[in-house]
């Protein structure tokens, strides 16, 4: 009887929770199919505005230019910042010494420097390079980042150091030994590292208000921001354009939840 009460206990306790959790987001796709005033009011029910919405918000900003851009922007920097980030780790622990450790530390300490602190500089020189509104400009500054760096460098911790000595001895060089056997090996590692970076770039919105200027270069983060520029903000359509910002991290988080989980945890298949 008390192992029973335990657990309904438990389950109820993880039921109230969960609801609170997911709550936002319930709110936020209801409130993306109802009318501004509706929402004002705190409508939690489903609405018939959908519709409407989405011709408003399409009429008022070129969402799909933004969707575009946003795909673009996150699918290069993501794809460059795995590439980097592995070397960089796996270089860190296969070949260690005491100055790595050094270098590494440095590189830790740099995650404590805001990124609001190197703005002004970043924007200045790359004003002076001609890299404003440009992919380039958006990806340089957060390319390489030390929390990547440090995932990748420890996941290499658990890399056999047997299986890098017998590809040596059969010939092969370190670039192969890296692509040809660590990148398959630490599948996990990289889903994870893919979930957060691709999550950040789609996300952010400081950097590239700052360098983006042209409306054409326009991402999904700073079209929702001037949705709500204005004497008048109609909150059903704003609710709608966070909807579709929202979709596309959404569906990586569950399509590599299972290997998110494992990489994060360092797991090595």
């Amino acid at each position: 009887m008390i192992s029973r009460q335990k657990s309904f206990l438990l389950y109820t306790f993880l039921t109230v929770f969960s609801l609170i959790s997911i709550f936002p987001l319930l709110w936020m796709l209801t409130a993306a199919t109802n009318k501004s005033i509706d929402v004002v009011k705190g409508r939690l029910l489903p609405g018939m505005n959908l519709i409407e919405n989405f011709r408003n918000l399409t009429a008022v900003s070129d969402v799909g230019r933004a969707m575009l851009n946003s795909f673009w922007y996150a699918a290069v920097l993501t794809t460059g910042s795995l590439i980097i980030c592995s070397l960089a780790g796996y270089g860190f622990e296969i070949f260690h010494d005491r100055a790595k450790d050094t270098v590494m530390s440095i590189l830790l300490l740099a995650m404590m420097v805001p990124f609001a602190a190197t703005m002004i500089p970043l924007f200045q020189i790359f004003s002076g390079v001609n890299l404003l509104n440009s992919t380039l400009g958006f990806i340089l500054p957060t390319l390489s980042t030390p929390f990547l760096i440090m995932m990748f460098r420890q996941s290499a911790r658990s890399f056999p150091n047997d299986i890098i000595e017998a590809a040596r001895i059969d010939g092969l060089n370190e670039i192969s030994i890296f692509f040809r056997m660590f990148m398959p090996t630490m599948r996990s590692t990289y889903a994870a590292a893919m979930t957060i970076t691709f999550m950040n770039a789609w996300n952010s919105y400081l950097w590239p208000k700052v360098i983006m200027s042209d409306e054409s270069r326009m991402t999904m983060p700073m079209l929702i921001a001037n949705l709500k520029e204005g004497h008048y903000t109609d909150y059903g359509v704003l609710m709608l354009g966070v909807t579709l910002c929202t979709i596309p991290t959404v569906i990586i988080f569950f399509c590599l939840q299972k290997s998110f989980t494992e990489g994060i945890t360092g797991a090595v298949k």
